[in-house]
């Protein structure tokens, strides 16, 4: 049986993961890069924080940690709901790619915190050692402008939907 599950995990993954229907170049620019920057605001007072991710595919979900005293994390005490994005420094016009994304930031508890902590520490082995405070960004908008598609081309995603959507 531990056969049957090794031999199937990976379509088994595309199939949960094609729920979504997440373009694949969308999920290939996320699990290219670490840093995500998240915006946050409460009482019209917005604060930007850089976080180093890791991603669950299949949930659509980005984690990072960042210290309970923290701005922003103040800030999703009063309201969960971010922006963020990931972006691919260049100055070539024609390669110009990154992401825009809207969620919610959820504090993870029970296996959930679980699969988190494994995910994050396989992405940043060094975070073992240190005491972080995890959290998870759940993506349900994605914007990604990518340039190699032709100049200003979007591809966006809406977990209403369920769709990607070129433009």
């Amino acid at each position: 049986m531990f056969y049957y599950l090794i031999t199937f995990a990976p379509i088994l993954n595309y199939f949960f993961t094609n729920m979504l229907n997440i373009d694949k170049k969308i999920i290939a620019f996320i699990k290219e890069h670490h840093v995500l920057t998240i915006a946050s605001a409460v009482n019209d007072q917005p604060w930007c924080a850089h976080c180093f991710y890791a991603y669950l595919e299949n949930e659509n979900q980005f984690i990072f940690s960042s210290d309970t005293s923290t701005k922003h994390v103040n800030d999703f005490n009063c309201n969960n709901k971010v922006a963020g994005s990931i972006v691919l420094e260049t100055e070539l016009v024609g390669k110009i790619q990154g992401i825009q994304l809207k969620g919610e930031i959820i504090k993870p508890e029970g296996s959930a915190l679980i699969k988190a902590q494994e995910r994050y520490i396989k992405r940043f082995p060094f975070t073992i050692l240190m005491n972080t405070t995890l959290w998870i960004l759940q993506a349900n908008y994605i914007k990604m402008t990518d340039n190699r598609l032709g100049f200003g081309k979007k591809l966006i995603w809406d977990l209403i939907t369920k769709e990607t959507t070129v433009k």
